[in-house]
Protein backbone atom coordinates (compact mmCIF):
# COMPACT_ATOMS: atom_id res chain seq x y z
CA UNK A 1 0.00 0.00 0.00
CA UNK A 2 2.74 2.46 0.96
CA UNK A 3 4.81 1.62 -2.15
CA UNK A 4 1.75 1.75 -4.42
CA UNK A 5 0.67 5.13 -2.95
CA UNK A 6 4.17 6.52 -3.39
CA UNK A 7 4.27 5.35 -7.01
CA UNK A 8 0.85 6.92 -7.64
CA UNK A 9 1.94 10.23 -6.12
CA UNK A 10 5.17 10.14 -8.19
CA UNK A 11 3.21 9.46 -11.36
CA UNK A 12 0.82 12.26 -10.45
CA UNK A 13 3.66 14.72 -9.88
CA UNK A 14 5.24 13.75 -13.23
CA UNK A 15 1.88 14.30 -14.93
CA UNK A 16 1.49 17.73 -13.36
CA UNK A 17 5.02 18.72 -14.40
CA UNK A 18 4.40 17.53 -17.96
CA UNK A 19 1.13 19.46 -18.07
CA UNK A 20 2.83 22.62 -16.81
CA UNK A 21 5.60 22.19 -19.38
CA UNK A 22 3.04 21.77 -22.14
CA UNK A 23 1.22 24.90 -20.94
CA UNK A 24 4.45 26.94 -20.99
CA UNK A 25 5.32 25.69 -24.47
CA UNK A 26 1.83 26.43 -25.76
CA UNK A 27 1.91 29.95 -24.33
CA UNK A 28 5.06 30.64 -26.36
CA UNK A 29 3.04 30.10 -29.52
CA UNK A 30 -0.03 32.10 -28.51
CA UNK A 31 -0.73 35.40 -30.22
CA UNK A 32 0.57 38.53 -28.47
CA UNK A 33 -1.71 39.37 -25.57
CA UNK A 34 -3.57 36.03 -25.53
CA UNK A 35 -4.63 36.27 -21.92
CA UNK A 36 -7.50 37.26 -19.69
CA UNK A 37 -8.77 40.83 -20.05
CA UNK A 38 -6.22 43.16 -18.46
CA UNK A 39 -7.18 45.58 -15.74
CA UNK A 40 -5.36 48.36 -17.61
CA UNK A 41 -5.51 48.88 -21.37
CA UNK A 42 -2.13 50.22 -22.51
CA UNK A 43 -1.86 52.29 -25.69
CA UNK A 44 1.48 53.43 -27.10
CA UNK A 45 1.28 56.90 -28.68
CA UNK A 46 3.97 58.84 -30.50
CA UNK A 47 3.76 62.15 -28.66
CA UNK A 48 3.14 63.61 -25.23
CA UNK A 49 0.33 66.06 -24.61
CA UNK A 50 0.97 69.78 -24.42
CA UNK A 51 -2.19 70.47 -22.39
CA UNK A 52 -5.23 68.56 -21.09
CA UNK A 53 -7.49 71.63 -21.14
CA UNK A 54 -10.12 71.05 -23.87
CA UNK A 55 -10.30 74.68 -25.00
CA UNK A 56 -6.56 74.79 -25.70
CA UNK A 57 -6.35 71.68 -27.87
CA UNK A 58 -4.37 71.80 -31.12
CA UNK A 59 -3.55 68.16 -31.88
CA UNK A 60 -5.86 65.31 -32.88
CA UNK A 61 -3.83 62.65 -31.06
CA UNK A 62 -3.97 64.62 -27.81
CA UNK A 63 -7.67 65.35 -28.33
CA UNK A 64 -8.16 61.61 -28.81
CA UNK A 65 -6.74 61.00 -25.32
CA UNK A 66 -8.65 63.90 -23.78
CA UNK A 67 -11.88 62.51 -25.26
CA UNK A 68 -11.82 59.76 -22.65
CA UNK A 69 -12.37 62.39 -19.94
CA UNK A 70 -14.72 65.04 -21.35
CA UNK A 71 -17.91 65.21 -23.39
CA UNK A 72 -19.67 67.94 -25.42
CA UNK A 73 -23.38 68.67 -25.81
CA UNK A 74 -23.65 66.75 -29.10
CA UNK A 75 -21.54 64.30 -31.05
CA UNK A 76 -20.99 63.39 -34.69
CA UNK A 77 -21.45 59.88 -36.04
CA UNK A 78 -18.73 58.95 -38.54
CA UNK A 79 -19.16 55.23 -39.19
CA UNK A 80 -22.72 53.98 -38.84
CA UNK A 81 -24.51 57.19 -39.96
CA UNK A 82 -21.77 59.44 -41.37
CA UNK A 83 -22.32 63.14 -40.81
CA UNK A 84 -25.29 62.78 -38.47
CA UNK A 85 -25.26 64.87 -35.29
CA UNK A 86 -26.38 62.76 -32.32
CA UNK A 87 -27.15 63.54 -28.67
CA UNK A 88 -24.45 63.52 -26.02
CA UNK A 89 -24.89 65.65 -22.89
CA UNK A 90 -27.88 67.26 -24.58
CA UNK A 91 -30.73 64.91 -25.44
CA UNK A 92 -32.50 67.26 -27.85
CA UNK A 93 -32.28 70.75 -29.29
CA UNK A 94 -34.38 73.26 -31.17
CA UNK A 95 -33.20 75.84 -33.70
CA UNK A 96 -35.27 78.96 -34.26
CA UNK A 97 -36.68 79.63 -37.70
CA UNK A 98 -34.24 82.48 -38.29
CA UNK A 99 -31.30 80.30 -37.20
CA UNK A 100 -30.27 82.66 -34.42
CA UNK A 101 -31.25 80.67 -31.33
CA UNK A 102 -30.28 77.14 -30.29
CA UNK A 103 -32.05 75.72 -27.25
CA UNK A 104 -30.62 72.56 -25.66
CA UNK A 105 -32.26 70.21 -23.17
CA UNK A 106 -29.67 68.50 -20.97
CA UNK A 107 -29.45 64.83 -20.11
CA UNK A 108 -30.77 64.20 -16.61
CA UNK A 109 -28.91 62.35 -13.89
CA UNK A 110 -25.41 63.11 -15.19
CA UNK A 111 -22.72 64.09 -12.70
CA UNK A 112 -19.19 65.35 -13.22
CA UNK A 113 -16.30 63.29 -11.93
CA UNK A 114 -16.18 65.46 -8.80
CA UNK A 115 -19.80 64.55 -7.99
CA UNK A 116 -21.35 67.91 -8.91
CA UNK A 117 -24.36 67.79 -11.22
CA UNK A 118 -24.44 68.61 -14.93
CA UNK A 119 -26.74 71.62 -15.30
CA UNK A 120 -27.33 74.66 -17.47
CA UNK A 121 -25.06 76.80 -15.28
CA UNK A 122 -22.15 74.44 -16.04
CA UNK A 123 -22.85 74.69 -19.78
CA UNK A 124 -22.92 78.49 -19.56
CA UNK A 125 -19.66 78.50 -17.58
CA UNK A 126 -17.93 76.17 -20.07
CA UNK A 127 -18.96 77.98 -23.24
CA UNK A 128 -18.28 81.44 -21.82
CA UNK A 129 -14.83 80.22 -20.73
CA UNK A 130 -14.31 79.08 -24.33
CA UNK A 131 -15.34 82.51 -25.66
CA UNK A 132 -13.29 84.50 -23.13
CA UNK A 133 -10.42 86.22 -25.02
CA UNK A 134 -8.25 86.01 -21.89
CA UNK A 135 -8.00 82.24 -22.37
CA UNK A 136 -5.83 80.52 -24.98
CA UNK A 137 -8.25 79.02 -27.50
CA UNK A 138 -6.54 78.43 -30.87
CA UNK A 139 -9.82 77.40 -32.51
CA UNK A 140 -12.12 80.01 -30.96
CA UNK A 141 -13.06 81.12 -34.48
CA UNK A 142 -15.37 78.08 -34.72
CA UNK A 143 -17.65 79.62 -32.11
CA UNK A 144 -17.38 83.29 -33.11
CA UNK A 145 -21.07 83.38 -34.09
CA UNK A 146 -22.17 82.88 -30.45
CA UNK A 147 -23.31 86.18 -28.95
CA UNK A 148 -24.61 84.95 -25.59
CA UNK A 149 -25.27 81.83 -23.52
CA UNK A 150 -28.27 81.97 -21.19
CA UNK A 151 -29.69 79.66 -18.55
CA UNK A 152 -33.40 79.07 -19.19
CA UNK A 153 -33.77 76.69 -16.25
CA UNK A 154 -31.65 74.04 -14.58
CA UNK A 155 -31.87 71.64 -17.55
CA UNK A 156 -32.22 74.08 -20.45
CA UNK A 157 -29.67 76.43 -22.01
CA UNK A 158 -30.06 78.82 -24.93
CA UNK A 159 -27.42 80.09 -27.33
CA UNK A 160 -28.07 83.31 -29.25
CA UNK A 161 -26.04 83.92 -32.41
CA UNK A 162 -24.89 87.09 -34.16
CA UNK A 163 -25.71 85.57 -37.54
CA UNK A 164 -26.80 82.15 -38.80
CA UNK A 165 -24.02 79.57 -38.65
CA UNK A 166 -24.62 76.38 -40.65
CA UNK A 167 -21.79 74.57 -38.86
CA UNK A 168 -22.36 75.65 -35.27
CA UNK A 169 -24.09 72.44 -34.20
CA UNK A 170 -21.32 70.28 -35.68
CA UNK A 171 -18.63 72.49 -34.10
CA UNK A 172 -20.30 72.15 -30.70
CA UNK A 173 -19.61 68.43 -31.03
CA UNK A 174 -15.88 69.07 -30.93
CA UNK A 175 -13.77 68.48 -27.83
CA UNK A 176 -12.99 72.22 -27.61
CA UNK A 177 -16.63 72.75 -26.58
CA UNK A 178 -16.58 70.06 -23.87
CA UNK A 179 -18.68 70.81 -20.79
CA UNK A 180 -16.69 71.16 -17.57
CA UNK A 181 -17.40 71.18 -13.85
CA UNK A 182 -17.09 74.82 -12.73
CA UNK A 183 -16.09 73.66 -9.24
CA UNK A 184 -13.29 71.42 -10.57
CA UNK A 185 -11.90 74.13 -12.86
CA UNK A 186 -11.91 76.70 -10.09
CA UNK A 187 -10.40 74.25 -7.60
CA UNK A 188 -7.52 73.37 -9.94
CA UNK A 189 -6.77 76.99 -10.83
CA UNK A 190 -3.59 77.42 -12.86
CA UNK A 191 -2.93 73.66 -12.69
CA UNK A 192 -6.09 72.74 -14.57
CA UNK A 193 -4.24 72.22 -17.86
CA UNK A 194 -1.97 69.57 -16.31
CA UNK A 195 -4.19 68.05 -13.59
CA UNK A 196 -7.89 68.39 -14.51
CA UNK A 197 -9.17 66.13 -11.72
CA UNK A 198 -12.95 65.89 -11.45
CA UNK A 199 -13.75 68.16 -14.41
CA UNK A 200 -15.35 65.85 -16.97
CA UNK A 201 -18.39 63.62 -17.42
CA UNK A 202 -16.74 61.03 -19.69
CA UNK A 203 -16.33 57.27 -19.23
CA UNK A 204 -12.89 57.77 -17.66
CA UNK A 205 -11.53 60.16 -15.03
CA UNK A 206 -8.12 61.81 -14.98
CA UNK A 207 -5.72 59.96 -12.68
CA UNK A 208 -2.13 60.92 -13.50
CA UNK A 209 0.10 62.62 -16.05
CA UNK A 210 3.84 62.00 -15.94
CA UNK A 211 5.45 64.34 -18.45
CA UNK A 212 7.32 62.50 -21.17
CA UNK A 213 6.10 59.12 -19.88
CA UNK A 214 2.35 58.87 -20.10
CA UNK A 215 -1.19 59.73 -19.04
CA UNK A 216 -3.45 57.42 -17.04
CA UNK A 217 -7.24 57.62 -16.73
CA UNK A 218 -9.48 55.44 -14.55
CA UNK A 219 -13.02 54.19 -15.09
CA UNK A 220 -15.83 56.51 -14.03
CA UNK A 221 -18.04 54.45 -11.67
CA UNK A 222 -20.98 56.82 -12.14
CA UNK A 223 -20.83 57.07 -15.93
CA UNK A 224 -24.26 57.69 -17.47
CA UNK A 225 -23.50 55.71 -20.66
CA UNK A 226 -22.20 52.24 -21.45
CA UNK A 227 -19.70 51.04 -18.86
CA UNK A 228 -16.22 50.64 -20.40
CA UNK A 229 -14.52 47.24 -20.24
CA UNK A 230 -11.18 48.31 -18.77
CA UNK A 231 -10.64 49.75 -15.30
CA UNK A 232 -7.85 52.01 -16.53
CA UNK A 233 -6.39 53.22 -19.81
CA UNK A 234 -2.74 54.23 -19.94
CA UNK A 235 -1.36 56.25 -22.86
CA UNK A 236 2.36 55.55 -22.96
CA UNK A 237 4.55 58.11 -24.74
CA UNK A 238 6.81 56.23 -27.19
CA UNK A 239 8.15 58.54 -29.94
CA UNK A 240 9.95 55.78 -31.86
CA UNK A 241 7.60 53.76 -34.11
CA UNK A 242 9.82 50.65 -33.97
CA UNK A 243 9.79 50.69 -30.18
CA UNK A 244 6.00 50.99 -30.18
CA UNK A 245 5.79 47.86 -32.33
CA UNK A 246 8.33 45.97 -30.20
CA UNK A 247 6.31 46.72 -27.08
CA UNK A 248 3.13 45.53 -28.80
CA UNK A 249 4.67 42.23 -29.94
CA UNK A 250 6.05 41.67 -26.45
CA UNK A 251 2.58 42.18 -24.96
CA UNK A 252 3.78 45.21 -23.01
CA UNK A 253 1.12 47.39 -24.69
CA UNK A 254 -2.15 46.32 -26.27
CA UNK A 255 -2.37 48.94 -29.00
CA UNK A 256 0.27 50.96 -30.85
CA UNK A 257 -0.37 54.08 -32.87
CA UNK A 258 1.34 54.14 -36.28
CA UNK A 259 3.88 51.30 -36.09
CA UNK A 260 6.64 51.57 -38.73
CA UNK A 261 5.24 52.02 -42.22
CA UNK A 262 7.68 49.46 -43.75
CA UNK A 263 6.23 46.78 -41.46
CA UNK A 264 2.53 47.35 -42.18
CA UNK A 265 2.28 44.95 -45.14
CA UNK A 266 3.72 42.08 -43.12
CA UNK A 267 1.73 43.01 -40.03
CA UNK A 268 -1.49 42.62 -42.02
CA UNK A 269 -0.54 38.94 -42.40
CA UNK A 270 0.72 38.45 -38.84
CA UNK A 271 -1.60 36.26 -36.77
CA UNK A 272 -0.33 37.80 -33.56
CA UNK A 273 -1.72 41.28 -34.26
CA UNK A 274 -4.33 43.08 -36.28
CA UNK A 275 -4.01 46.33 -38.26
CA UNK A 276 -7.00 48.67 -38.05
CA UNK A 277 -6.83 51.34 -40.75
CA UNK A 278 -8.88 53.82 -42.79
CA UNK A 279 -8.52 56.86 -45.01
CA UNK A 280 -8.69 60.18 -43.14
CA UNK A 281 -8.95 63.90 -43.77
CA UNK A 282 -5.38 64.42 -42.51
CA UNK A 283 -3.46 66.57 -44.98
CA UNK A 284 0.33 66.62 -44.61
CA UNK A 285 2.21 69.65 -45.91
CA UNK A 286 5.21 71.91 -45.51
CA UNK A 287 4.41 75.29 -44.03
CA UNK A 288 6.28 78.06 -45.81
CA UNK A 289 6.52 81.21 -43.68
CA UNK A 290 5.29 83.71 -46.27
CA UNK A 291 6.77 86.58 -44.23
CA UNK A 292 10.31 85.13 -44.28
CA UNK A 293 13.04 85.88 -46.82
CA UNK A 294 12.70 83.92 -50.09
CA UNK A 295 9.20 82.69 -49.24
CA UNK A 296 7.82 86.22 -49.56
CA UNK A 297 7.94 85.59 -53.31
CA UNK A 298 5.15 83.40 -54.69
CA UNK A 299 7.51 82.14 -57.41
CA UNK A 300 9.78 80.62 -54.78
CA UNK A 301 6.84 78.97 -53.04
CA UNK A 302 5.63 77.53 -56.33
CA UNK A 303 9.16 76.31 -57.07
CA UNK A 304 9.17 74.42 -53.77
CA UNK A 305 6.03 72.58 -54.88
CA UNK A 306 7.56 71.66 -58.23
CA UNK A 307 10.84 70.52 -56.62
CA UNK A 308 9.44 67.65 -54.55
CA UNK A 309 8.46 64.27 -56.00
CA UNK A 310 5.53 63.42 -53.73
CA UNK A 311 4.64 60.15 -55.47
CA UNK A 312 8.18 58.81 -55.10
CA UNK A 313 8.31 59.66 -51.39
CA UNK A 314 4.88 58.10 -50.82
CA UNK A 315 6.04 54.88 -52.47
CA UNK A 316 9.51 54.63 -50.95
CA UNK A 317 9.15 56.23 -47.50
CA UNK A 318 5.45 56.00 -46.62
CA UNK A 319 4.87 52.67 -48.42
CA UNK A 320 1.75 54.05 -50.09
CA UNK A 321 -0.01 54.92 -46.82
CA UNK A 322 -1.31 58.11 -48.37
CA UNK A 323 -2.40 59.79 -51.60
CA UNK A 324 -1.02 62.92 -53.26
CA UNK A 325 -2.80 66.12 -52.17
CA UNK A 326 -4.94 67.58 -54.95
CA UNK A 327 -6.40 70.60 -53.14
CA UNK A 328 -6.07 72.60 -49.90
CA UNK A 329 -9.26 70.89 -48.60
CA UNK A 330 -9.49 67.09 -49.05
CA UNK A 331 -12.20 66.08 -51.55
CA UNK A 332 -13.73 63.77 -48.91
CA UNK A 333 -14.94 66.90 -47.08
CA UNK A 334 -17.92 69.08 -48.00
CA UNK A 335 -16.72 71.70 -50.48
CA UNK A 336 -13.49 69.90 -51.27
CA UNK A 337 -12.69 69.80 -54.99
CA UNK A 338 -9.55 68.61 -56.81
CA UNK A 339 -7.75 71.75 -57.97
CA UNK A 340 -5.13 69.65 -59.77
CA UNK A 341 -6.15 65.99 -60.27
CA UNK A 342 -2.57 64.76 -59.79
CA UNK A 343 -1.37 67.44 -57.39
CA UNK A 344 1.54 69.78 -58.09
CA UNK A 345 3.61 68.02 -60.80
CA UNK A 346 7.21 67.08 -60.12
CA UNK A 347 9.20 69.40 -62.38
CA UNK A 348 12.66 70.34 -61.06
CA UNK A 349 13.48 72.20 -64.29
CA UNK A 350 10.50 74.50 -63.78
CA UNK A 351 11.49 74.86 -60.12
CA UNK A 352 14.96 76.10 -61.09
CA UNK A 353 13.47 78.53 -63.63
CA UNK A 354 11.17 80.06 -61.02
CA UNK A 355 13.98 80.33 -58.48
CA UNK A 356 16.16 82.10 -61.03
CA UNK A 357 13.35 84.50 -61.94
CA UNK A 358 12.96 85.34 -58.23
CA UNK A 359 16.69 86.04 -57.88
CA UNK A 360 17.72 82.71 -56.34
CA UNK A 361 19.52 81.04 -59.21
CA UNK A 362 22.02 79.62 -56.73
CA UNK A 363 19.30 78.58 -54.31
CA UNK A 364 19.21 79.47 -50.62
CA UNK A 365 19.47 77.96 -47.15
CA UNK A 366 16.44 77.31 -44.93
CA UNK A 367 15.90 75.92 -41.44
CA UNK A 368 13.54 72.96 -41.72
CA UNK A 369 11.80 71.64 -38.59
CA UNK A 370 9.93 68.35 -38.34
CA UNK A 371 8.37 66.39 -35.47
CA UNK A 372 9.28 62.78 -34.77
CA UNK A 373 6.47 60.31 -34.06
CA UNK A 374 3.54 62.60 -34.87
CA UNK A 375 2.87 61.71 -38.52
CA UNK A 376 3.67 58.61 -40.58
CA UNK A 377 7.46 58.51 -41.15
CA UNK A 378 7.64 62.25 -40.44
CA UNK A 379 11.36 62.59 -39.72
CA UNK A 380 12.19 60.12 -42.51
CA UNK A 381 10.18 61.88 -45.20
CA UNK A 382 11.56 65.26 -44.09
CA UNK A 383 15.04 63.93 -44.79
CA UNK A 384 13.93 62.68 -48.21
CA UNK A 385 12.44 66.09 -49.00
CA UNK A 386 15.66 67.83 -47.97
CA UNK A 387 17.58 65.55 -50.33
CA UNK A 388 15.29 66.40 -53.24
CA UNK A 389 15.47 70.14 -52.53
CA UNK A 390 19.25 70.02 -52.83
CA UNK A 391 18.76 69.10 -56.50
CA UNK A 392 17.36 72.61 -57.13
CA UNK A 393 19.85 74.38 -54.87
CA UNK A 394 17.71 74.71 -51.73
CA UNK A 395 19.73 73.64 -48.70
CA UNK A 396 17.26 72.58 -46.00
CA UNK A 397 18.75 71.97 -42.56
CA UNK A 398 16.54 69.33 -40.90
CA UNK A 399 16.06 69.31 -37.12
CA UNK A 400 13.44 67.87 -34.77
CA UNK A 401 12.07 68.34 -31.26
CA UNK A 402 9.44 66.90 -28.90
CA UNK A 403 5.81 67.64 -29.71
CA UNK A 404 4.99 70.07 -26.85
CA UNK A 405 7.99 72.20 -27.88
CA UNK A 406 6.86 71.96 -31.49
CA UNK A 407 3.38 73.27 -30.61
CA UNK A 408 4.94 76.10 -28.61
CA UNK A 409 7.02 77.05 -31.66
CA UNK A 410 3.92 77.05 -33.89
CA UNK A 411 2.08 79.37 -31.48
CA UNK A 412 4.89 81.94 -31.34
CA UNK A 413 3.99 85.43 -32.68
CA UNK A 414 5.40 86.27 -36.13
CA UNK A 415 7.90 88.80 -34.81
CA UNK A 416 9.56 86.13 -32.64
CA UNK A 417 8.98 82.95 -34.62
CA UNK A 418 11.75 80.51 -35.52
CA UNK A 419 9.67 79.09 -38.34
CA UNK A 420 11.00 79.26 -41.87
CA UNK A 421 9.76 75.86 -43.08
CA UNK A 422 8.12 73.10 -41.02
CA UNK A 423 6.29 69.82 -41.44
CA UNK A 424 2.70 70.03 -40.30
CA UNK A 425 -0.59 68.18 -40.70
CA UNK A 426 -4.17 69.39 -40.54
CA UNK A 427 -7.20 67.21 -39.86
CA UNK A 428 -10.61 68.44 -38.88
CA UNK A 429 -13.35 66.88 -36.69
CA UNK A 430 -16.07 68.27 -38.96
CA UNK A 431 -15.92 67.00 -42.54
CA UNK A 432 -16.41 70.45 -44.03
CA UNK A 433 -13.99 72.84 -45.74
CA UNK A 434 -14.74 75.62 -43.26
CA UNK A 435 -12.41 74.28 -40.59
CA UNK A 436 -9.94 72.87 -43.09
CA UNK A 437 -9.45 76.29 -44.72
CA UNK A 438 -10.36 79.00 -42.21
CA UNK A 439 -8.07 77.68 -39.48
CA UNK A 440 -5.01 77.83 -41.75
CA UNK A 441 -5.62 80.45 -44.43
CA UNK A 442 -7.74 83.23 -42.93
CA UNK A 443 -5.46 86.01 -41.73
CA UNK A 444 -7.10 86.03 -38.28
CA UNK A 445 -5.69 82.51 -37.78
CA UNK A 446 -2.08 83.67 -37.55
CA UNK A 447 -0.35 82.62 -34.31
CA UNK A 448 -0.51 83.19 -31.41
CA UNK A 449 -4.33 83.45 -31.65
CA UNK A 450 -4.59 80.75 -34.32
CA UNK A 451 -2.79 77.79 -35.86
CA UNK A 452 -1.81 79.12 -39.29
CA UNK A 453 2.00 79.54 -39.11
CA UNK A 454 2.37 80.29 -42.84
CA UNK A 455 1.18 83.82 -41.90
CA UNK A 456 -0.66 83.83 -45.21
CA UNK A 457 -2.84 86.79 -46.16
CA UNK A 458 -5.00 87.24 -49.24
CA UNK A 459 -7.88 89.70 -48.88
CA UNK A 460 -10.02 87.85 -51.40
CA UNK A 461 -9.48 84.55 -49.61
CA UNK A 462 -10.35 86.21 -46.28
CA UNK A 463 -13.63 87.45 -47.75
CA UNK A 464 -14.50 84.09 -49.27
CA UNK A 465 -13.82 82.16 -46.06
CA UNK A 466 -16.03 84.50 -44.04
CA UNK A 467 -18.80 84.18 -46.61
CA UNK A 468 -18.43 80.41 -46.67
CA UNK A 469 -19.04 79.99 -42.96
CA UNK A 470 -22.11 82.24 -42.99
CA UNK A 471 -23.75 81.04 -46.22
CA UNK A 472 -26.63 78.64 -45.58
CA UNK A 473 -27.18 77.54 -49.19
CA UNK A 474 -25.04 74.40 -49.80
CA UNK A 475 -24.46 75.01 -53.51
CA UNK A 476 -23.35 78.58 -52.93
CA UNK A 477 -20.99 77.38 -50.21
CA UNK A 478 -19.45 74.87 -52.61
CA UNK A 479 -18.86 77.62 -55.19
CA UNK A 480 -17.25 79.85 -52.56
CA UNK A 481 -14.86 77.12 -51.45
CA UNK A 482 -14.03 76.18 -55.04
CA UNK A 483 -12.76 79.71 -55.72
CA UNK A 484 -10.92 79.94 -52.39
CA UNK A 485 -9.09 76.65 -52.97
CA UNK A 486 -7.93 77.72 -56.43
CA UNK A 487 -6.51 80.99 -55.05
CA UNK A 488 -4.76 79.26 -52.15
CA UNK A 489 -3.32 76.57 -54.42
CA UNK A 490 -1.79 79.16 -56.75
CA UNK A 491 -0.47 81.30 -53.86
CA UNK A 492 1.27 78.17 -52.49
CA UNK A 493 1.66 79.08 -48.79
CA UNK A 494 2.23 75.33 -48.34
CA UNK A 495 4.06 72.64 -50.18
CA UNK A 496 1.03 70.39 -50.68
CA UNK A 497 2.21 66.83 -49.98
CA UNK A 498 -0.45 64.18 -49.32
CA UNK A 499 -3.41 63.02 -47.30
CA UNK A 500 -2.40 60.14 -45.09
CA UNK A 501 -4.09 57.00 -43.90
CA UNK A 502 -4.47 56.44 -40.19
CA UNK A 503 -3.82 53.09 -38.60
CA UNK A 504 -3.11 51.36 -35.32
CA UNK A 505 -1.88 47.86 -34.51
CA UNK A 506 -3.55 45.92 -31.71
CA UNK A 507 -3.13 42.56 -30.06
CA UNK A 508 -5.54 39.96 -31.43
CA UNK A 509 -7.53 39.83 -28.21
CA UNK A 510 -8.57 43.46 -28.49
CA UNK A 511 -11.64 43.64 -30.71
CA UNK A 512 -13.95 46.44 -31.81
CA UNK A 513 -11.37 49.21 -32.23
CA UNK A 514 -12.47 51.63 -34.96
CA UNK A 515 -10.61 54.22 -37.02
CA UNK A 516 -12.59 57.39 -37.71
CA UNK A 517 -12.09 59.53 -40.84
CA UNK A 518 -11.03 62.43 -38.60
CA UNK A 519 -7.82 60.56 -37.69
CA UNK A 520 -8.92 59.18 -34.34
CA UNK A 521 -9.10 55.70 -32.92
CA UNK A 522 -12.23 54.71 -31.03
CA UNK A 523 -12.15 52.06 -28.28
CA UNK A 524 -15.55 52.95 -26.80
CA UNK A 525 -16.98 49.67 -28.12
CA UNK A 526 -13.81 47.62 -27.74
CA UNK A 527 -14.01 44.22 -26.05
CA UNK A 528 -11.47 41.61 -25.00
CA UNK A 529 -11.51 38.04 -26.27
CA UNK A 530 -9.35 35.69 -24.12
Amino acid sequence: MVEGGSALRTTSRIGILLALLALVLSMQHQPAGAQAAPRQLRIAVGIDADTLDPISQTTTTVINMVDYIYEPLVDAEYVERPGEIVPKLATRWQISRDGLQYTFTLRSGVTFHDGTPLNAAAVKFSLERLLDPRNRVPNRHLYAAIQSVDVVNDTTVRLTLRQPSPLLLANLGGNTAAILSPAAVQRAGDRFSVAPAGAGTGPYMFKEWRRGEGITVERNPRYWGTRPVFEEVHFRVVPDAGTRLTQLLAGDVHMAMLPPAPDVRNLRRNERVRIVEAATDRTIFLVLNTQWGPFRDVRVRQAMNYAINKKAILASVLFDLGTVAVSPCPPMMFGGVPVAPDGWPYNPIRAKQLLAEAGYADGFEVNFFTPTGRYIQDFQFAQAIASQLRNVGVRANVSTMDWPSYVAMILTPPDRTRIQMIVLGWAWPVLDCDGALYGQFHSSSHPPTGLGPAYYKNDRVDDLLVRGRNEVDPERRKAIYREAQQLIWNDAPWVFLWTQKWYVATVRNLEGVRILPIEKWDTSKATWRP
